[in-house]
């Protein structure tokens, strides 16, 4: 299980630089749960492959600078009828 689970960060984060991809997406994408996501990337990445965890770090802190444009357009696109 452990080999799976550092093969898992390790595949969830290259999805994630590849692509910029939110950790919905990746989550969506891998068939797992937003806090698998979080857990692997946060917890388990750094310990065993610091570059890669540096490099999806950055990816998903310009995603939290973004999210509130994000679901400010969904929310205007859900009432202007788009």
């Amino acid at each position: 299980m452990k080999g799976n689970m550092e093969e898992r960060a390790c595949a969830l984060a290259a999805y994630i630089i590849e692509n910029r991809a939110t950790v919905r997406a990746a989550a969506k994408k891998f068939g797992v749960s937003k806090s698998t996501v979080h857990k692997d990337l946060q917890d388990r990445l750094p310990q065993f492959n610091r570059s890669l965890y540096l490099q999806v770090k950055e990816v998903l802190e310009v995603n939290k600078a973004q999210r509130h444009i994000r679901g400010g357009m969904a929310t205007r696109k859900k009432y202007k009828g788009f």
